[in-house]
């Protein structure tokens, strides 16, 4: 490794689920250490729903969007290639591509997390009693979120796919390493350990595929990726004018929970994208939890791990673009925040956001919308409010579920698009019962593998270096009591069962 020069710059990818973005940052050691955005460009894509429950992406929209990003970036801040001293890449997790060896054409769409085709394969795993195993040997639940079930719904679905997969013609990958591939020109073929966790087939305590997984889910070995840590020589790339090095990849999630400073054992983030993650970092001790949460791993580093629990909902941020692009009820995401001012939490509305099943912890991959409670009163922004308080309820959940399984949570740092809202973040404090703070930057993801990149070239030390850049812009209280939280609470339990 060549330790980079004081101040420098890193370029991090995030590709997301409904954009791809390209953010560069100054990064300075010393007694005023910098993590400092210069630069950023980002372009959406289309999103293909071809059937009920299903979500797919084009894998070369997800490349030419970050490709353009990229160079848009580097264009704004009047920087080349040869001035980075290394790329940071962070993705959505579990959102599947399988491509040709040779040419690095993708033999179908990506299955993107969301995706809920193969639910039915994994209840009959569950009925099969797999999901002990399964859970022990990943952390996680046997659910079509993960990535094995889209990898062999894949192989049986196109003609020919299978027998090529096993004869080394195909390559699996979630989306950083499709990005790798495609950066160095097919020269890598790896991922990084917190977004192979993701797969139900690596083992968490191994941090290696799991031959008895593979079988299980009758996933080939031979188009898996090679596992490496968070931060390492990935490769390089020369496509955006001169030789640069890929030095840290990383989960989005991960990378939020790195970007948030929650580096400490019992330190707790969520972020509020398309839909919300909470991650609680657990140390090197990887607790399998009593409550359907996730034990996945957070980070690894010169070869050692730091775990985390997690919580997931499917639909956050997206809840708030149905509103928008389905009922046409706000021209932007923005209008949320005014239309909901006023609402008192005791409306009669109740909006259960199972667009795509339930989340954590109930894990309902056949639970289906509904809006309860409607009257000749309900408008726009009666909707607005029953949305926005629907997300604050369901992270009240996934705390909750923490909090049964031994964990002590003292306050909830929080980022994502979501959080520009200050109706949401007060009805987030209120129905959860739990001071937020918000972060002073609401891409905390691509700050996580920016850090990354720039600890492994050198320009930071230590993982710990990242609690001198955490800034808030805004803190949170409960003006609830417990009486009025529990009444809402049950409220929205009840209209809970009802979709179950």
């Amino acid at each position: 490794m060549v330790k980079a020069s004081n101040p420098s710059y890193i370029l991090a990818i995030d590709q997301g689920t409904t954009s791809s973005r390209a953010i560069i940052y100054l990064a300075q050691s010393g007694e005023t250490p910098k993590l400092k955005p210069i630069a950023s460009a980002a372009h959406e894509f289309k999103q293909h729903f071809p059937e009920n429950g299903w979500v797919e992406h084009d894998p070369e929209d997800l490349w030419q969007t970050t490709l353009s990003s990229c160079e848009e970036a580097l264009q704004q801040a009047e920087l080349t290639a040869a001035d980075l001293a290394g790329i940071g890449i962070t993705n959505q997790r579990e959102t599947t591509v399988v491509w040709d060896k040779q040419s690095g054409e993708a033999i179908y769409r990506a299955i993107v997390w969301q995706d809920r085709r193969t639910a039915a394969e994994c209840r009959k795993l569950r009925e099969a009693g797999h999901q002990t195993l399964v859970n022990e040997r990943t952390g996680l639940l046997l659910d079509p979120y993960f990535s094995a079930t889209k990898i062999s719904w894949i192989l049986d679905h196109v003609d020919g796919a299978r027998a090529r997969a096993e004869a080394g013609e195909l390559c699996f990958g979630t989306v950083e390493t499709y990005l790798l591939w495609r950066l160095t020109e097919g020269a890598v073929h790896a991922t990084d350990a917190s977004n192979a966790s993701r797969t139900l087939l690596m083992n968490l305590a191994q941090r290696e595929w799991d031959p008895e997984l593979l079988a299980l889910f009758n996933v080939p070995a031979a188009m898996l990726p090679e596992i490496r840590d968070n931060t390492a020589e990935f490769g390089c790339t020369t496509l955006l004018g001169d030789k640069v090095p890929v030095v840290a990849m990383v989960g989005d999630q991960q990378g939020a929970l790195v970007g948030q400073a929650c580096v400490s054992p019992g330190m707790l983030k969520s972020t509020y994208g398309t839909g919300c993650f909470a991650l609680l970092n657990t140390g090197d001790e990887a607790i399998l939890s009593n409550h359907r949460l996730l034990t996945t791993l957070a980070y690894q580093l010169d070869g050692k791990p730091t775990y985390a629990l997690e919580g997931s909902i499917f639909m956050a941020g997206a809840i708030i673009q149905w509103l928008r692009d389905s009922l046409g009820i706000l021209d932007n995401a923005d209008e949320s925040e005014a239309l909901a001012e006023g609402v008192p939490y005791s409306q009669h509305e109740m909006l259960i956001p199972a667009f795509t099943g339930l989340g954590a912890p109930y894990w309902e991959p056949d639970a289906r919308a509904a809006i309860f409670g409607m009257t000749r009163d309900t408008g726009r922004k009666q909707l607005a409010a029953a949305a926005l308080k629907s997300v604050a309820l369901q992270s009240h959940d996934l705390l909750t579920a923490m909090a049964e399984d031994g964990q002590a949570i003292k306050k909830l740092r929080v980022d994502g698009g979501m959080t520009a809202n200050n109706w949401f973040m007060q009805a987030l404090s209120d129905l959860t019962g739990h001071p937020v703070e918000r972060a002073a930057y609401s891409e905390a993801t691509a700050f996580g593998a920016a850090f990354l990149a720039a600890l492994q070239v050198g320009i930071f030390n230590s993982i710990k270096d990242i609690q001198q850049l955490h800034k808030i812009d805004g803190e949170f209280n409960c003006e609830l009591n417990h009486d009025q939280q529990q009444k809402i609470h049950q409220r929205w339990l009840a209209a809970i069962e009802k979709v179950r």
